[in-house]
């Protein structure tokens, strides 16, 4: 009789941030090819992690690199400059720019009337287990309402915090208007302190 459980080995980091980039490529190539999962998704804003997950990922993998959308930091800007667009996309990576699921128009009515709307608070809620699941699980949402992921079949989505990777999860994907069909498979890697 086989057993009801699978010991899987998570990686937990001492602190959150861009040092911990390479190894959580690592884990992820790993884990992506025990699970023969193609589709990674890999949040960026000036296209850096993106370039380094093209370096340590494997060539059978389909990066989808998710900049914050425009007027992020700024009116009118774009983080990622549209000359690491043209090289990510030259080189075959797939590059999503889009309203953010838990921060686009609840946000501005936070802003405007000083009240917070649903996707602020499942934003703050999901902060709990660190900002790069936040993250990997928003980029998943986004990626899905963009057609570029399929609900049926899972993915690796990898955050961070500021800057960098630091968190990786195994997703099976939902569009944004059917969140709680998502699924987090598997934590592949996190702070464990933030």
């Amino acid at each position: 009789m086989k057993p009801g459980y699978k010991d899987l080995t998570c990686r937990y980091f001492s602190r959150p941030g861009s040092r911990n980039t390479n190894l959580v490529l690592e884990a992820v190539e790993s884990r992506a090819a025990q699970l023969e999962i193609s589709d990674i998704l890999v949040a960026t804003c000036s296209g850096q992690t993106a370039f380094a997950a093209l370096k340590k990922l494997s060539p059978a993998r389909r990066i989808i690199a998710v900049t914050h959308v425009t007027g992020f930091a700024k009116p009118n800007d774009q983080e990622l400059s549209e000359e690491n667009r043209g090289i990510l996309q030259n080189l075959g990576v797939q590059v999503l720019t889009c309203q953010h699921a838990f921060g686009g128009v609840g946000r501005g009515v936070r802003n405007r009337l000083g009240t917070y709307q649903v996707d602020e608070i499942m934003a703050y809620t999901l902060r709990t287990f660190g900002q790069g699941t936040k993250v990997a699980i928003e980029m998943a949402l986004m990626a899905a309402d963009a057609g570029l992921v399929r609900t049926d079949e899972d993915v690796i989505s990898i955050g961070g915090t500021e800057s960098g990777a630091d968190t990786a999860l195994v997703i099976k994907p939902a569009n944004s208007s059917r969140v709680f069909e998502m699924k987090v498979r598997e934590i592949i890697c996190k702070p464990a302190n933030f």
